[in-house]
């Protein structure tokens, strides 16, 4: 029995990211330095004045609850930011201060909270490897919505060349669900709004899918918010669609059997012709004669024979 594949999700930021507390860490005790941060006495860890951390532009995640953040506002007010920010140092060429690579709710929260520093993990990381644990760490607390995640691998696909079988590997998914994330983003712009919003469910993009143009996902789409169809319905819905659109070919009629007659026609004319000849009976008195050639010099000569006869 093959060991089970190792789950990437399972181990932890801090697995992932070297050196980057565990959650529920102790709070951390910090001494001011030189530059106007303040570094922990335990692990790294700096505090940051707020103002001076700012969003990654490549964020995968792009919607954030209010009510949750809300939430979460209260609760730091209450108990204080326990769990670091992680962040990378910008260029001066990037306008200086920090990136955020892990934590931006805990960031906007803390500033709804009033705070005016954070204690942050700093990593010094290229962009590519900051978009990359961006996206594990928002896989890891699933996050991201299913939408959210395709755009996430799509731009890992794009921009960085990863394969998929490589997404799978770094995000400890199976490549299937990879390929099925990465294939929501077939689905047409506005479908994919109705379905960010919750307005249609994840069951109901595969079947969407089925369709081959983008108007038909649509129409189908604003009928499913509408009437509230089950995945079961509209699958049945997409079936009859495919099948409108792809009608069967029709059947050929089956071969009637010569008549004797029609054999014996055919015999004559073939040893007349030298070439094989097929007598096809349609009705009572209609038919069709068939005459085989195997060359252009051979069909010459039976239209010289057939001409001049």
């Amino acid at each position: 029995m093959s060991a089970p594949k190792r789950n990437a999700l399972g181990r932890g930021l801090a697995a992932l990211i070297p050196g980057a507390p565990a959650p529920g860490a102790a709070a951390i005790v910090s001494h001011r330095t030189s530059d106007g941060t303040r570094d922990g006495t335990r692990d790294g860890t700096r505090t940051i004045a707020i103002e001076e951390i700012h969003p990654s532009p490549g964020q995968p995640r792009t919607r954030f609850d209010d009510a949750r953040l809300a939430e979460l506002a209260a609760s730091i007010k209450t108990q204080g930011i326990i769990q670091p920010v992680i962040v990378r140092t910008r260029s001066p060429a990037e306008g200086g201060g920090y990136e955020l690579i892990a934590g931006e709710r805990r960031w906007r929260a803390a500033q709804r909270a009033g705070l005016h520093e954070l204690p942050a993990v700093v990593r010094d990381v290229a962009p590519t490897q900051a978009f990359e644990m961006a996206l594990v760490e928002n896989l890891q607390r699933e996050d991201l919505n299913p939408l959210e995640e395709a755009a996430g691998y799509q731009r890992l696909v794009e921009e960085f060349g990863y394969t998929q079988e490589q997404l799978s590997e770094r995000v400890g998914k199976e490549r299937s669900t990879v390929a099925n994330a990465l294939r929501l983003l077939r689905l047409p712009e506005s479908v994919r709004i109705l379905l960010a919003e919750g307005r249609l469910s994840m069951g109901h993009a595969p079947a969407l899918l089925g369709l081959e143009a983008a108007a038909a996902m649509e129409k189908l789409a604003r009928k499913i918010v509408a009437g509230e169809l089950s995945v079961r319905r509209v699958e049945e819905l997409v079936r009859r669609s495919r099948s409108d659109a792809h009608p069967p070919a029709p059947s050929t009629p089956a071969a009637r059997r010569p008549s004797t007659s029609a054999r014996d026609l055919a015999m004559r004319l073939t040893r007349a012709l030298g070439t094989r000849v097929e007598v096809v009976e349609v009705g009572q008195e209609r038919g069709q004669i068939a005459i085989h050639y195997h060359s252009l010099d051979q069909l010459d000569a039976l239209l010289e024979r057939l001409m001049h006869s």
